[in-house]
């Protein structure tokens, strides 16, 4: 049986979640109570344990699957188990500043032949009145350039791919809801990203990516041995010299300062997992940094090599560049909270670890015993 989710609406405005669910499923208060208390519901995105919290208009509610069981014209929480029976595991509870927040369920929309398909791997991992997180997949572009925009005017944009921004609104089950793009992640790049919902909100977070305040964090497998761990800092300019990105002098008119700080995750001898952590948000740092330190990203073929050099060797069969946005952390532009979510890579992404990792182990040499 399938989760049941709904958006809140005018009329659960105000209420109570328990007050909620007794009046839309027709619940006794104690049936409606034992249901939140006993951790089955999420409210916007997030475990709900509080019979007294209050819905918001939008609110996305989703109860857990089974927990309700279907009548004609009613429904009404599942019997208890009888003694004996397993339990259902309770959820974790964390604190909202550390826990990788319950992901709501994606309402499915009404399709037709002209509506696409929501790329797989695209998931979203959080949603309120204010923000969407959401997890994407490597080969999909994060939002439309204003270029492209301007170049095929309003109403082309059927001509494009679609982006992530083009799907969210699907999987908040509202199609035409409005978003605001705050930031980007490369097309070959997952993870996690996020967007607003007002005006406001919008606001709120691109100051935070302005002042650099947004926790940011990337895996990376990379090539050329053990990097160095530690602090990259240069200053990235729009063509180094060879008509790609790259680090250049401190005083470039166009030049902007990027930090990347490097901490090395796994050994695995010629490559390596790393974590790096951004103090800045610019276009492509991360595999600019990484392939000027000597170290490009497995699967990478632009930031390959030194200036007017050959590429690097890369061994590693990787079909994208092995990068990963893991962690995602800001304050939410309306409640001031602070929050984080952490997304574990991808299949493809921990299948290559997991290959070099035996690799590293079939080519270490035998210990004497």
């Amino acid at each position: 049986m399938a989760p049941v989710q709904f958006l809140a609406d005018n009329h659960d405005a105000g209420e109570t979640v328990a007050g909620m669910l007794r009046k839309r499923f027709h619940l006794s208060w104690k049936q409606a109570k034992s249901l939140v208390a006993g951790g089955h519901v999420r409210v916007a995105g997030m475990g709900c344990t509080d019979v007294a919290l209050r819905i918001k208009r939008g609110n996305r509610v989703w109860i857990r699957d089974g927990t309700l069981e279907r009548k004609p014209g009613l429904v009404l929480p599942k019997a208890p188990a009888k003694p004996g029976e397993a339990k259902a595991p309770e959820p974790k509870s964390k604190r909202a500043s550390e826990r990788t927040l319950e992901r709501p369920q994606p309402k499915a929309p009404r399709r037709d032949a002209h509506t696409p398909a929501i790329p797989s791997g695209l998931e979203l991992v959080y949603s309120d009145d204010a923000v969407a997180v959401v997890n994407k997949p490597a080969g999909i572009t994060t939002m439309r350039h204003a270029e492209e925009a301007a170049e095929f005017g309003a109403g082309k944009g059927g001509f494009l791919p679609k982006t992530v921004a083009d799907f969210v609104p699907m999987l908040l089950g509202n199609p035409r809801a409005k978003l605001v793009a705050v930031h980007r992640i490369d097309q070959g790049t997952s993870g996690l990203v996020v967007f607003a919902r007002t005006a406001a909100a919008a606001k709120g977070l691109t100051e935070q990516f302005r002042k650099h305040t947004v926790e940011r964090r990337y895996l990376a497998l990379v090539r050329g041995g053990l990097p160095k761990a530690g602090r990259l800092e240069s200053t990235l300019i729009p063509d180094r010299g060879d008509g790609r990105r790259g680090s250049g002098a401190a005083d470039h008119a166009e030049g902007k300062r990027a930090v990347t700080n490097v901490k090395i995750a796994e050994n695995l001898g010629k490559y390596a997992a790393v974590e790096c952590r951004l103090e800045t948000g610019r276009t492509h740092q991360v595999r600019i940094h990484l392939g000027e330190a000597g170290h490009p990203l497995c699967g990478e073929k632009l930031y390959d090599r030194p200036l007017h050099g050959k590429p690097l060797p890369d061994g590693s069969d990787a079909l994208r560049p092995m990068l990963h946005a893991v962690r995602l952390g800001f304050k939410h532009p309306t409640t001031g909270e602070t929050m984080a979510w952490d997304e574990a890579p991808p299949a493809d992404f921990a299948t290559l670890w997991r290959d070099l990792r035996e690799r590293a182990k079939a080519a270490a040499p035998e210990t004497p015993s």
